[in-house]
C-alpha cells in the first residue's frame, strides 16, 4: 500500500465513529491513495465489524511504524480507554476523555512527523465537558495541542467551499466577535488554502451579516460598514479578487453557480447549512492555520443511531481523500 500515513482518530466511542472507522477501512479502494492508521480502540473496532457483519480485523499496534496495512485488517493504536460493554447511544465522561486521548495522541504523531495527516471522527461537546475538557470541538482541541493562537474551519461539498469567521459561538457573541482584522485575516487563510491547492487566483464572495447585507445601513446595526467593509478594501489593496458584503443568500447561489471559489461565512449556521444542504454524505471539514494537515467527517456523532449499523461512512471517505490530497500537495 502506498500514499501518505494518515491517523484516522475514532471519534466518541459511543457515537457512530467505530462504525464509520470500520466501514470506510472496509473499502478496498482507500488503499489506492493512503496509508490509514487508528488510534482508539481495538475491541470497540471489533464490536462494530461483527455488528456490520464485514471480514476485517483490528490488529492493535502500539506505533504507526508496526503498521502492516494488510487486506482484512485494520491497524489499530490501541488507547484501551473504554471498557467492554460501554454503551452506545449515551452522553459519557468516559467516552469524552476517551475521544481527547485519540486526539491528544494523533496531534502528538503528527507534530513529530510520524504521520503525514490527521483525520477525524464525530466527538460530542457535552462528553468532552463531563470528561473535564471544556473546549467546543477538535479546531480549538488542535489549535491548544498545536499551540497555534488562531484557525480558522472551512467546510468543502460539492461545488462549495465555505470558511468561517466564527464558528462555535451562539449568534449575538458571534456578531460581537467580527471584527476587521478577525474577517482579513480569515479571508487570508482561505485564499491561501487555495492557492497551495492549486487555484492560482481564488474568487473570493465575502457575507454580510444582516440580510440583504444590511440595505444600507437599514437593516442591522452599521455591522456591514464597521466590521466588513474594511477588510474587503485591505484585500483589494493586495489586488485580491473578493467582492462583498454580499447578502448570504446570494452569495451562496453565486458559488454554487461558479462565480467564486471560496465564501467566507461569518457565523456557523450560515456556513454549515448551505453546506449540509449539498450533501452531507460528502463534506469535509478542514481546520486551516494548523501546523499540520487535519480534516474531519462533516457530521456529528449521530447518538440516536449509534450501535445499529446504519451510519453513512460516506463523508469519512471524502475526509481521508482530502486529508491525502492535501499531504501530497504539502
Amino acid at each position: 500500500m502506498t500514499g501518505p500515513l494518515i491517523v484516522v482518530t475514532m471519534g466518541d466511542p459511543s457515537g457512530i465513529g467505530p462504525e464509520i472507522v470500520v466501514k470506510a477501512l472496509a473499502r478496498r479502494c482507500i488503499q489506492a491513495f493512503c496509508r490509514p492508521v487508528v488510534i482508539g480502540d481495538a475491541t470497540r473496532l471489533a464490536d462494530a465489524a461483527r455488528l456490520l457483519q464485514l471480514p476485517v480485523v483490528p490488529r492493535p499496534i502500539e506505533d504507526p511504524g508496526e503498521a502492516r496495512f494488510g487486506d482484512g485488517t485494520i491497524d489499530c493504536i490501541d488507547l484501551k480507554a473504554v471498557p467492554p460493554g460501554h454503551p452506545y447511544g449515551v452522553v459519557s465522561a468516559v467516552s469524552g476523555a476517551a475521544a481527547y486521548r485519540y486526539i491528544e495522541r494523533a496531534a502528538a504523531l503528527t507534530r513529530s512527523g510520524r504521520t503525514d495527516a490527521i483525520c477525524t471522527g464525530p466527538i460530542s461537546r457535552e462528553a468532552l465537558h463531563a470528561a473535564g475538557h471544556c473546549f467546543h470541538g477538535h479546531t480549538e482541541i488542535l489549535a491548544r495541542l498545536t499551540g497555534t493562537p488562531e484557525v480558522s474551519m472551512m467546510l468543502v461539498g460539492p461545488h462549495l467551499r465555505v470558511i468561517h469567521v466564527t464558528a462555535h459561538l451562539g449568534l449575538a457573541d458571534a456578531i460581537a466577535a467580527v471584527e476587521p482584522a478577525l474577517v482579513e485575516r480569515t479571508i487570508a487563510r482561505g485564499r491561501a488554502a487555495l492557492v497551495a491547492a492549486g487555484t492560482r487566483n481564488p474568487r473570493v464572495g465575502v457575507c454580510a451579516i444582516n440580510p440583504h447585507a444590511g440595505e444600507g445601513g437599514l437593516l442591522g446595526r452599521g455591522e456591514e460598514a464597521d466590521k466588513i467593509v474594511p477588510a474587503i478594501e485591505a484585500c483589494r489593496e493586495r489586488k485580491w479578487f473578493v467582492q462583498g458584503p454580499l447578502p448570504a443568500d446570494t452569495a451562496f447561489f453565486r458559488a454554487y453557480r461558479g462565480e467564486f471559489d471560496l465564501v467566507v461565512a461569518m457565523y456557523h449556521d450560515q456556513g454549515h447549512i448551505p453546506i449540509k444542504l449539498l450533501g452531507l454524505e460528502a463534506g469535509v471539514n478542514i481546520t486551516i492555520g494548523l501546523p499540520v494537515i487535519r480534516t474531519s467527517v462533516d457530521h456529528g456523532t449521530a447518538f440516536d443511531i449509534a450501535g445499529r449499523g446504519i451510519a453513512d461512512e460516506g463523508s469519512l471517505v471524502a475526509a481521508l481523500r482530502q486529508a491525502a490530497d492535501l499531504s501530497s500537495r504539502h
